[in-house]
């Protein structure tokens, strides 16, 4: 077995464990003293989202890894996507640790920018795996409109 059939899926892990832990500093104490909007969804939808969003960068980032057209391209790659799950922690610890909803905001829209780049240098590598990183894209677009309704409700 390869070691990034290890490495890729621990990673993930990692930044779901880390943006958890920041966002369950928040949510008891401060997230649920919020308004929200009526159309925000319930707890256990965004859970169940993010697990699914987290399988299919797994997904990718492991055909990627291993196509053989992405050889000359891996550091790059692994670069973005390292990014990108920075950003992804970063959002939670903005949003939730320090409360800051309107920069998370900003920040999400980098976090939405960057999978964008993931997905363009995925495409010419493989589709599918270019094509598993278009619901990501599209979540945090809708987070990142939750997130600044979020922040006018309560200025």
């Amino acid at each position: 077995m390869r070691p990034n059939y290890l490495i890729i899926p621990l990673i993930t892990v990692l930044v779901s464990v880390l943006g958890q832990r920041f966002t369950s500093s928040g949510l008891a104490s401060w997230y649920k003293t919020l308004n929200l909007p009526s159309w925000t969804p319930p707890g256990s939808v965004i859970g169940l989202v993010w697990t699914i969003i987290f399988a299919c960068a797994t997904a990718s980032a492991l055909i990627l890894w291993n196509a053989p057209a992405a050889k000359a391209r891996l550091p790059v790659l692994a670069a973005a996507f390292l990014v990108n799950a920075a950003l992804n922690v970063l959002w939670s610890w903005i949003f939730f640790a320090q409360r800051r909803p309107t920069i998370a905001g900003w920040e999400a829209i980098l976090l939405d920018l960057s999978i964008l780049v993931l997905i363009a240098l995925a495409w010419p590598i493989s589709r599918l795996a270019a094509l598993l990183l278009v619901p990501y894209a599209a979540w945090v677009a809708f987070a990142a409109y939750l997130n600044f309704t979020i922040a006018r409700l309560n200025r």
